[in-house]
């Protein structure tokens, strides 16, 4: 940083009146800032984007239906038949998402030993992650009880004409029914890998009194499904963290920085005004005085990233413009990342990319490389002791 220090000596007969008050130094009153604190809660918040948390589900089970005139006889038993199953869905947050799924299978309605019918179903549900409402999120969970409720659609066709007992519109026996039904189920959940879950649901739903294409007797009527698979989470399960208390201690960090500057000022003020009370009649040349600013950015990432954020490439460019108004000066970038996250080799690498980032940064802003050197200390070196800051690039001076 130049400044241009100018000093003009004028009216040498009334300084020599004042003899008295030249000798005096001049007195300098630097204010101070009074920062009002703002409460904070200190609570880690967790989203997700549109783009992540995507899934599709293959699975296969049985269906029992309960009808009307089911057990007609007494002796009748209940037919467990194969049901087949596919859907896909997003998880919105951690906590709720919701899923389209449909199903196919052959039913048998045997009110009167013979009849059967096939059956599509398609349902829009709300699912909620218990697990992560209750004990937090965690995308890499092992065992999750995900409880469901939905909406949707029914039709079944090819009843026996026979033992129809709704008419269609032309007088003849109906052979196919659209209903409307709701259910509410749950899912066990057990993860096998970053991308694939394992299963189990069970679900009911509950149609009105025409499910079978009988109208009669108990006005409510279900179908059981209990089925299993595979859950194929495409790009993974991940969660984007955070808390505001993160940024508090490099605040705080600042603020000392800017309250040291201040203190200096205030010394460099007074000596300045010593200097003005002492000087001779004389006029003085003005002379430049360059002062060089220490370097204090550094740049924080996100987890698990090695890309410079819009607010942090501010802090990368004030180093550059540093570097320029320093151009002896050569600066050593060192790179970190925070131990509870990742393997040993897995952050030095990380590190590494980091301190890459920047060093590019500051290239691209007109920084000869030549001046840079990297040093990538991965997570075996914790510069601070609130983990979540040691995802972060610092700069010193080798």
């Amino acid at each position: 940083m130049k400044k241009n220090l100018l000093f003009a000596i004028a009216g040498c007969g009334a300084m020599l009146l004042s003899a008295n008050t030249a000798k005096a130094q001049e007195t300098v009153v630097v204010e101070e800032t009074v920062v009002t604190e703002v409460p904070v809660e200190c609570k880690t918040q967790y989203s997700t984007s549109w783009k992540d948390n995507w899934f599709i589900q293959l699975g296969a089970g049985i269906q029992i239906p309960y009808v009307d005139h089911y057990l007609n006889t007494g002796k009748d038993k209940r037919h467990i038949t194969a049901l087949y199953n596919v859907g896909f869905g997003h998880w919105f947050s951690p906590y709720l998402g919701f899923r389209i799924t449909g199903y196919y299978g052959k039913m048998h309605l045997d009110w009167a030993k013979t009849s059967s019918a096939n059956m599509a179903n398609a349902n829009a549900d709300l699912m909620w992650d218990m697990f992560n409402s209750i004990a937090g999120p965690k995308a890499d969970r092992v065992f999750s009880i995900i409880p469901f409720v939905g909406v949707g659609g029914t039709y079944t066709w090819g009843f026996d004409p026979t033992y129809a007992a709704i008419p269609d519109g032309d007088g003849h026996r109906k052979t196919k029914e659209w209903t409307l039904p709701v259910s509410a189920g749950i899912q066990l959940r057990l993860r096998l890998c970053k991308y694939v879950d394992f299963f189990a649901e069970g679900r009911v739903n509950f149609y009105g009194d025409n499910f079978n294409n009988v109208a009669s007797g108990d006005p409510i009527e279900a179908n059981v499904n209990v089925y299993g698979g595979f859950l194929f989470n495409i790009g993974g399960r991940k969660y984007n963290a955070y808390n505001p208390c993160e940024y508090l201690g490099y605040i705080n960090n600042l603020n000392n920085q800017v309250n040291n500057l201040r203190g200096e000022l205030a010394t460099t003020a007074a000596a300045l005004a010593a200097a003005e009370a002492q000087l001779p009649c004389p006029e003085v040349v003005a002379q430049e005085v360059v002062v060089q600013a220490p370097m204090l950015t550094s740049v924080r990432f996100k987890i698990n990233s090695a890309v410079i954020t819009d607010e942090e490439m501010v802090n990368v460019y004030n180093v550059a413009e540093w570097m320029k108004a320093n151009p002896n000066v050569n600066v050593l970038v060192q790179g970190y990342a925070d131990k509870d996250t990742g393997t040993s080799a897995y952050n030095m690498e990380l590190s590494q990319r980091r301190g890459q980032a920047v060093v590019d940064a500051l290239v691209n802003y007109g920084i000869d490389s030549s001046r840079l050197t990297i040093q990538a200390n991965g997570s075996d070196v914790q510069p601070y002791d609130e983990n979540n800051w040691n995802r972060i690039v610092i700069f010193t001076q080798p």
